[in-house]
């Protein structure tokens, strides 16, 4: 059975799925078999390129991003929570998600410009903008993503490839750079298990050792039996002139700090004191939102993963090794040295 038939024979089953669990379906039922590395990205192309060529004759429908429907079932007036909002059944998508969309379905595994991917997503309809530049909006938010994603030492989505062409990560080869992006996702693992690892004083002081790396005047670790709930203060010193008074209270905890421990630094803060919460863990949306919270003062609060940023950046527990790598230039020696006619006197 051709590949977008059995699609077709499964979505009748099932409604709307995203196409990865078409694939799963597709492979699990024996309905296609491929060598392909990426079939999931397969399934979603030859669909979408069905859509793409055929337009409303096409029986298939995205409903939602990589979600697709058949088309009798959409246009029937199927109540499908998935069918909402824009032309064709699609919704609107942020910039860089739309972006990730765009090279899938169009790159063909190779780099695209930056406005291209802008054009494409805008027509696509997956992209709404008030803005009158989306193409210079596109381009700083995929940088800013690869910049943010890089200094945490995670997969980014994006690779810029110069002279504003993008493309997806996922499409790069086992490599010197695949290579060192795994091995840092590791260390900073290795790091989140040593912070839960440690003892509760030990967490102050390594919370202390942080904020002087990181220019905080006079430093203090509170006695541990009399810290009136808090473990660290220390100066922020802003343009090298203005202190800002900082009291921190440190949180060696697996599971995640709620609202009350905000409310109980809050309520621990001295005379023109600022409140920071630094965790292994996380925050519960209650906590976030009383650190927020209008009208009181602001409590800054710092996450395990953000921590680990912190630690990995300053270079406290973890140390960096640079190495050089060569790689031959675009054209190699020839594009140096015959890429230009010589002509001697006649």
């Amino acid at each position: 059975m051709p590949l977008l038939d059995s699609v077709a024979h499964i979505l009748k089953e099932t409604g709307p799925l995203h196409y990865r669990d078409i694939t799963n379906e597709l492979l699990n039922r024996g309905l296609w078999s491929t060598k392909g590395k990426t079939p999931e990205a397969t399934v979603n192309a030859r669909i979408a390129t069905d859509i793409k060529n055929k337009g409303v004759t096409s029986q298939f429908t995205r409903v939602t991003p990589g979600v697709f429907h058949l088309t009798q079932y959409v246009t029937a007036g199927s109540e499908s929570p998935d069918n909402v909002g824009t032309p064709g059944g699609n919704t609107t998508m942020s910039f860089t998600d739309s972006a990730e969309y765009i090279l899938d379905i169009f790159a063909d595994r190779k780099p695209m410009h930056y406005r291209e991917i802008t054009d494409r997503a805008l027509s696509e309809g997956i992209l709404v903008t008030k803005g009158a530049t989306p193409e210079a909006t596109m381009y700083a938010q995929i940088l800013t993503e690869i910049k943010r994603r890089t200094q945490r030492s995670d997969d980014p989505r994006f690779v810029k490839h110069g002279k504003g062409m993008v493309g997806l990560w996922k499409w790069t080869p086992k490599g010197v750079a695949r290579t060192v992006a795994e091995h840092n996702k590791v260390v900073r693992r290795q790091l989140r298990t040593e912070l839960l690892n440690l003892s509760p004083k030990g967490f102050e002081e390594l919370i202390g050792l942080l904020l002087a790396e990181m220019g905080f005047d006079s430093v203090e670790v509170t006695p541990l039996s009399n810290d009136g709930g808090i473990d660290v203060r220390g100066n922020l010193i802003i343009d090298g002139v203005l202190p800002i008074r900082m009291a921190v209270q440190a949180k060696r905890w697996k599971a995640n700090v709620q609202a009350p421990a905000v409310q109980q630094l809050r309520g621990s803060l001295g005379a023109e004191e600022h409140g920071m919460l630094i965790t292994a863990s996380g925050f519960s949306k209650g906590a976030t939102t009383e650190a927020e919270r209008p009208g009181a003062t602001h409590i800054a609060i710092v996450t395990g993963d953000e921590l680990v940023d912190l630690l990995v950046r300053y270079e406290i527990g973890v140390a960096r090794t640079e190495h050089t790598v060569a790689e031959v230039v675009d054209g190699g020696l020839v594009s140096l040295v015959e890429g230009e006619e010589y002509h001697t006197g006649s």
